[in-house]
């Protein structure tokens, strides 16, 4: 193989590269949004849960046993 052949091999292993960081960064990026908006809805729940009494849910209290 010449010199340019080479230099066109690697670029486009390169450009192959590139595209697929960009397609994984594209998927984060979407995958974050999801995690944010998931968060937001929690807080914003746990705030009203905490403004109509702050009770402990069933779940976290203790038996009447204890």
């Amino acid at each position: 193989m010449d010199r340019i052949e080479t230099l066109e091999e690697r670029i486009a292993h390169l450009m192959r590269s590139v595209e697929d960081l960009s397609e994984v960064v594209a998927r984060q990026d979407r995958e974050i949004a999801t995690l944010a908006r998931r968060v937001q809805m929690l807080m914003e729940r746990e705030a009203e849960r905490e403004l109509l009494g702050g009770s402990t849910p069933e779940a976290n209290a203790r038996p009447p046993h204890w």
